[in-house]
């Protein structure tokens, strides 16, 4: 059973930028779309991103496009979310995740493999 486990979350000011990490355990993340979602204080869980595994190809929320950078290097067994230009409204816990297709699903019931989180808070 493949394990994920966040880090890299913090707090920086408005502007600033923040490079979480998901690291995987138990299985290769070679054969798996990775996905970054997040929750915000009193919010639904959201989608941020996601990376197929057979085309790299990638997928954006419309709230962070140009902003964040998801990446994948599967020598490391690890995804990357660069995130610049950072927004206090984009201040929530973020979630990384996995699943077997190669379809970059934006929903978070598509994805069964779930990480524990990492906080970031954004100050203005």
């Amino acid at each position: 059973q493949m394990k994920l486990v966040e880090s890299g979350g913090g707090s920086v000011q408005a502007g600033g930028s923040l490079r979480l990490s998901c690291a995987a355990s138990g299985r290769t993340i070679n054969t798996y779309t990775m996905a970054w979602f997040r929750q915000g204080p009193g919010k639904e869980r959201e989608f941020v991103a996601t990376i197929s595994w057979r085309t790299d190809s990638t997928v954006y929320a419309d709230s962070v496009k140009e902003r964040f950078t998801i990446s994948r290097d599967n020598a490391e067994n690890t995804v990357y979310l660069q995130m610049n230009s950072l927004k206090p409204e984009d201040t929530a816990v973020y979630y990384c995740a996995a699943q077997r297709t190669a379809y970059t699903d934006t929903y978070s019931f598509e994805y069964d493999i779930w990480g524990q989180g990492t906080q970031v808070t954004v100050s203005s």
